[in-house]
């Protein structure tokens, strides 16, 4: 088996630990693991397969002699790097938003459009986590009708926000319980407790930057460049997995037992539906593994062509680190 040179940009954030782990996980055939990071991170030790890796300060001439490039960087980061990486012949499988909706680089989610992968020119981006987790949770459907509208409601954990995001949550809730105080800073407010309506700033008539991403990434992702989405997106105190409810309405009828149907077969999902014996998917139950739970699908009471569904998923691995890796794994093939 031919192995291959891995980097991971960002290696020392939540995603690029969990790249790590999933990389190790699904034993990928890695000859070397190059770990690169700020200039105050470089010097120290992470694990890989039981071996120390020392982390190497992130640099334009860092990335020669690599095959794949896992980015697990910030934005600015990412656009920085992006012309190094290519000129040195690697791969960038990108998480951050930077290219995304770049006409050129191909915007991946394995489960539904694996083909893209052939279109890229060096550099291919990894979706929102909550499109993620939305799209593979519907992808199914897609067999009896094609998918015109969407109207979503996202409770997004606090690990959406990176390890601060976690942090801050967890100090809240002990000092709620100890009668200290409650520190607020990685969110706009007390976010233990509460919940907070706002993701991203403004983009577009009162929606936010996190909002319109399930419709500007859905529409290319299923090349369905007219579907409509309305999206609102809300912060809770839950530390890890995304919950989404979406009301899909479809251009022909679906019926209930139909979806159930198509969704327990479609790659990436698992169907967890059973109202009578209180059975749904639950962000404690989706944590730390790759499906995406889906549940609740019910015909909606105002349109005959609607379906509601309830769907969860742990937005740090499928919906950020294992979709990249399988990203990086279709690579292997073309």
């Amino acid at each position: 088996m031919k192995l291959y040179n891995v980097g991971i940009l960002g290696a020392t954030g939540a995603v690029g630990r969990e790249m790590m782990k999933v990389l190790e996980e699904r034993r990928f055939p890695i000859d070397e693991l190059r770990l690169l990071a700020s200039a105050r991170s470089a010097g120290k030790q992470l694990t890989f397969r039981g071996e120390g890796i020392t982390i190497q300060e992130a640099a334009e001439d860092a990335f020669e002699g690599l095959d794949i490039v896992l980015g697990a960087a910030e934005n600015d980061v990412a656009r920085r790097f992006a012309p190094a990486i290519q000129a040195a012949g690697a791969v960038f499988v990108d998480n951050s938003s930077a290219f995304r909706l770049d006409s050129d680089v191909p915007l991946v989610v394995p489960e539904i459009n694996p083909e893209d992968v052939k279109k890229h020119h060096g550099i291919i981006a990894n979706p929102n986590c909550t499109t993620i987790i939305s799209l593979v949770a519907i992808n199914g459907l897609r067999k009896a009708s094609d998918i015109e509208t969407i109207i979503a409601s996202s409770y997004q954990a606090v690990s959406g926000a990176g390890a601060a995001g976690l942090a801050e949550l967890d100090q809240q809730l002990h000092a709620i319980c100890e009668g200290g105080e409650v520190k607020v800073g990685a969110f706009p407010y007390q976010i233990a407790c509460n919940v907070i309506p706002q993701i991203g700033g403004e983009a577009y008539e009162g929606y936010t930057s996190e909002e319109m991403k399930l419709q500007n990434e859905g529409r290319k992702i299923m090349h369905l460049p007219d579907m409509k989405v309305s999206c609102t997106c809300v912060r809770v105190p839950v530390m890890r997995s995304h919950s989404v409810s979406i009301l899909v309405r479809t251009k022909k009828k679906i019926t209930v037992e139909q979806a159930r149907e198509l969704i327990a077969a479609a790659p990436g999902c698992k169907l967890v539906d059973d109202l009578v014996n209180r059975r749904y998917p639950m962000p404690l139950d989706t944590s730390d593994q790759d499906l995406v739970f889906v549940g609740r699908i019910r015909e909606d009471l105002t349109c005959d062509k609607g379906l509601n569904i309830w769907c969860c998923g742990d937005q740090i691995r499928k919906g950020a680190a294992t979709n990249a890796v399988q990203i990086a794994e279709l690579l292997l093939d073309a």
